[in-house]
C-alpha cells in the first residue's frame, strides 16, 4: 500500500495522509490547519503535470487564518491509488462529473458539510468551475488560478430555423498540419496512445525532463511574453510557443529539450529547488503521467460533453476571482475564455489578477502575492 509523504520533504505543519474509501479510490491528501475542530474548508485541486505538493508554498498562509486547507493528489495522480493508469482502461473515470464526485467524497469524509471556497489551477480550474456551477449550495465561493472557464458546452439553439455550421475543432488540426512549419496542438498529443512513454522515458532523464518543462511555463523562460490571440485559427494558435503548438514531428520530450535552462539558471530557481524537483519526479517516475493524460483525452474526445451539456448557459453566481502569471500563456490559449469568464460566465466575479514574476506556476512562482490575493478574496467574499 502507498504510504504518505516523508514529513522531511514538507513544510512544518503540513501533514500527508490517505483517506480511504473515496469513490473507489484511497485518496492521498496534504493538509494544513488541520488542529482543532470547526475550521472552515479550503480544497486546492492542482493541474497537470503536478501534486497536491504544488500547493505547499500557500496552504500555511490560509491555515494561519482559520481555515482547514485541503489539497489531494487527484484521480490519475501522486499517492492517490485505485484509479486505472491502462490507456485501454475505463476512460470514464475521468470525466469532470467523476472528478467532482471524488472532490466532494472527500470532504465529505473529512466531515464538511460545506467548503468556503474550492480553488483550482490549470486543469483543476476545470473541476473547481463544475464544482461552482453543479453545486453551489456546497461550495461557497471559487477562484481558478492560469486557465480561464468559458462556461459548459453549449446545446444548439433554433437549429430548425438556423442551420449550425460545421465545427472547427477538426478543421483546425488539418490546418496546423498545413503551415509553413507544420505544428499540432498539445492537447491532442497528450490524448495519443505514445506520449506517457515519451515524457515518462525520455531521453534526457525524468528529472531534467519536468525541470525543463517547468522552466519552459515559467517567468523564467523570458520569451514567455504572452499576448490575446485575434481567433481559433491556425495561423493564431502558431504565435503561441511549442510546448502549446508544438512542431508537428516532435513529442513534448524533445520539445522540452530544445529549451532547458542552464546550470546557473536551475541553481538560480528559489521557487523550484532540486530538492523540490525530486519530489516531482520521484512521484511521476512511479506512476508515469497516463493518470494526468486521460483527463486530457476526456476533453479532446468529446463522448463525456453531454453530461456537462446540462449547464449549458448556467452561470457562476458565487463569488468568484481569477489569478495567473502575467507570463503565462494559458491565459489566452482558448481565444476568447477569460473575456467570457469575466463578462458572461462569472457573475460575481471580484477580481481578475495577473501577477508580475510569474508564469503558469503562478502559485510556486509568487506564492506571497498569491496567499495575499486569496486572503484578500475570501475577505471579500465574506467565506
Amino acid at each position: 500500500m502507498t504510504q504518505p509523504l516523508d514529513p522531511a520533504v514538507l513544510p512544518a505543519g503540513i501533514r500527508s495522509r490517505l483517506v480511504p474509501g473515496i469513490n473507489g479510490l484511497a485518496m492521498h491528501m496534504l493538509e494544513a490547519g488541520y488542529e482543532g475542530e470547526g475550521r472552515p474548508a479550503l480544497l486546492l485541486l492542482h493541474g497537470f503535470p503536478e501534486l497536491a505538493y504544488s500547493w505547499r508554498k500557500v496552504m500555511l498562509p490560509l491555515a494561519a487564518a482559520g481555515y482547514h486547507v485541503i489539497a489531494p493528489d487527484q484521480r490519475g495522480y501522486g499517492r492517490t491509488t485505485g484509479w486505472d493508469a491502462d490507456y485501454d482502461g475505463d476512460l470514464g473515470s475521468f470525466r469532470f462529473m467523476n472528478l467532482l464526485r471524488d472532490a466532494i467524497g472527500l470532504v465529505s469524509a473529512l466531515g464538511h458539510c460545506k467548503v468556503s471556497a474550492v480553488i483550482g489551477h490549470d486543469f483543476g480550474a476545470s473541476v473547481a468551475a463544475y464544482a461552482a456551477l453543479a453545486r453551489p449550495d456546497l461550495f461557497g465561493a471559487m477562484v481558478l488560478m492560469s486557465a480561464p472557464f468559458a462556461g459548459a458546452p453549449s446545446i444548439p439553439f433554433d437549429t430548425l430555423r438556423k442551420p449550425q455550421p460545421p465545427a472547427a475543432t477538426a478543421d483546425i488540426h488539418a490546418a496546423l498540419a498545413a503551415l509553413d512549419r507544420p505544428r499540432k496542438h498539445y492537447q491532442w498529443y497528450y490524448s495519443e496512445r505514445q506520449a506517457n512513454a515519451d515524457m515518462w522515458h525520455p531521453p534526457q532523464g525524468l528529472h531534467a525532463f519536468l525541470r525543463g518543462y517547468y522552466h519552459f511555463k515559467s517567468a523564467d523562460w523570458k520569451a514567455n511574453q504572452p499576448y490575446r490571440l485575434a481567433g481559433w485559427t491556425a495561423a493564431e494558435l502558431a504565435k503561441m510557443p511549442t510546448y502549446y503548438i508544438m512542431d508537428r514531428d516532435r513529442g513534448m520530450a524533445e520539445t522540452v529539450a530544445a529549451e532547458m535552462p542552464s546550470p546557473a539558471e536551475v541553481a538560480a530557481c528559489g521557487w523550484l529547488t532540486e530538492a523540490e524537483m525530486a519530489v516531482y519526479a520521484g512521484e511521476f517516475a512511479r506512476t508515469g503521467f497516463q493518470g494526468g493524460l486521460q483527463w486530457y483525452r476526456c476533453r479532446t474526445d468529446g463522448r463525456f460533453d453531454a453530461e456537462l451539456e446540462v449547464f449549458a448557459g448556467k452561470t457562476i453566481d458565487i463569488p468568484s476571482a481569477f489569478i495567473a502569471g502575467r507570463s503565462d500563456w494559458g491565459i489566452y490559449q482558448r481565444p476568447g475564455a477569460i473575456e467570457a469568464m469575466q463578462e458572461k460566465v462569472c457573475t460575481r466575479m471580484l477580481g481578475c489578477h495577473l501577477i508580475e514574476g510569474a508564469g503558469h506556476w503562478v502559485q510556486q512562482e509568487q506564492p506571497a502575492e498569491v496567499s495575499r490575493l486569496l486572503l484578500a478574496f475570501l475577505k471579500e467574499a465574506g467565506v
